[in-house]
């Protein structure tokens, strides 16, 4: 009775695609899931709107991916961002491209997309079974026999793990797959929070709170060297920064912090004038505005809400005519504009990451199947995996591509 071709831990889309691709393969398909329903995370990403996948060709998708992403080639060269939209758009779901080639649901609802893979893995005839958490894989001789979960037995030769990071633990994703592999023999790249917000030193950050910045330069500096950048948008919040650009750079601040080691960013708000015509402009418009108080003329440079923090960094008085600013305080004035600075305190934790950085690591699993090379009948998929990417649908892709190969198992 509790023998299946195929045991799936997980409900996530990587447990979901696993379990629809065997099941259209002919397998019996049970799915273990320790929350009390299925996709808890899939629901929250995109801020509730789910930004399915992106549009990007593969070898510019693999860049977007870290540490090492040219392992996915053969899953994504399986089944990619085509096919997923087909998937879905199949089971009613009409997708939008949007900036940046993210791919969204037209309804801007996440629940379709979980929807949708509910009824592909339904249709298929796959049985789920929520409220089990999985406790021990059951090895012999280095090779799968099941799981035990919730002190039952459910017998399988081929087992996939599809548990997620720790990102958002309220949805289930506490690490328990790191737990499940470690027990059988694999090595786990420490999990960190990736795709997360920074605290930062001072109250500046602070007085900003709710301020969002768009077509701005962020650099990040470990130990006063320049370590990486991105452009695009960011907002600051009661306790430092955060938005996309923020969040991108994340995974190098983290690893930075980790190592105690000193890290600020700046931010070039800007970043289409280089010094010498940013001069130029502070120049002209301090000689056409040459009565008017420098609060006033800031309003050409700046979100109104940034200029009193402006001037109090710049320690200029505001009542200042704008003839009576020296060539010392324009050069100030154009510095600040240019390199906003920020040291950064903490990251935030887990439980605001996006997705996690870290976990099994890619040269134990084989890129083919997704099957370990430590424990014959076992695979992997999703997060869990040693892979993580920038923001703009890369991750949910790792997710599905990785889940439809190890779902693919039942040809092995």
């Amino acid at each position: 009775m509790n023998n299946y071709d195929v045991i799936i831990v997980g409900a996530g889309p990587a447990g979901l695609l696993a379990a629809g691709r065997a099941a259209e393969l002919g397998g019996k398909v049970l799915v273990l899931e320790k929350m009390r329903s299925e996709g808890r995370k899939l629901l929250i990403t995109g801020k509730g709107r789910c930004n399915i996948t992106n549009d990007a060709a593969i070898g510019e998708f693999i860049t977007h991916v870290f540490p090492n992403g040219k392992f996915l080639r053969n899953a994504f060269s399986q089944f990619f961002s085509k096919d997923i939209i087909e998937l879905l758009e199949k089971y009613g779901v009409e997708v939008t491209l949007e900036r940046g080639g993210r791919y969204f649901p037209t309804s801007n609802k996440s629940l379709d997309i979980l929807r949708a893979l509910l009824k592909w893995v339904n249709d298929l005839g796959v049985e789920i079974q929520t409220g089990y958490r999985v406790e021990k894989v059951v090895v012999e001789d280095s090779a799968v026999k099941g799981v035990r979960a919730n002190g039952e037995v459910f017998l399988s030769e081929k087992v996939i793990l599809a548990t997620g990071g720790k990102s958002y633990p309220a949805t289930g994703s506490t690490g328990d797959g790191y737990d499940l592999a470690r027990q059988v023999g694999h090595k786990i790249e420490k999990p960190i929070p990736a795709l997360v917000p920074l605290e930062t030193k001072g109250s500046v950050a602070q007085k900003l709170q709710g301020l969002n910045l768009k077509n701005v330069k962020a650099v990040v500096w470990v130990n006063g060297k320049k370590a990486g950048e991105a452009f695009g948008e960011m907002i600051f919040t009661h306790f430092g920064l955060s938005g996309p650009i923020i969040l991108t750079l994340s995974r190098i601040v983290v690893k930075a912090l980790q190592n105690e080691d000193k890290v600020e960013i700046t931010i070039d708000l800007k970043p289409a004038l280089d010094e010498q015509k940013l001069d130029r402009r502070l120049q002209r418009d301090l000689n056409e505005f040459g009565k008017k108080q420098i609060s006033n003329i800031f309003r050409n440079w700046l979100p109104s809400s940034m200029i009193p923090v402006f001037i109090e960094l710049l320690e200029i008085e505001p009542e200042k005519e704008c003839h009576q600013i020296s060539g010392k305080e324009r050069k100030q004035i154009r510095h600040l504009l240019k390199n906003m600075r920020f040291e950064i305190s903490h990251n935030r934790s887990f439980k605001e990451a996006i997705i996690t950085a870290g976990g099994i690591l890619t040269n134990e699993i084989r890129p083919k199947t997704m099957e370990s090379k430590v424990v014959s009948g076992l695979y992997f998929a999703g997060e869990m995996i040693d892979l993580d990417a920038e923001t703009g649908g890369y991750n949910l892709q790792i997710a599905y591509s990785t889940g439809w190969l190890a779902g693919n198992s039942l040809l092995d």
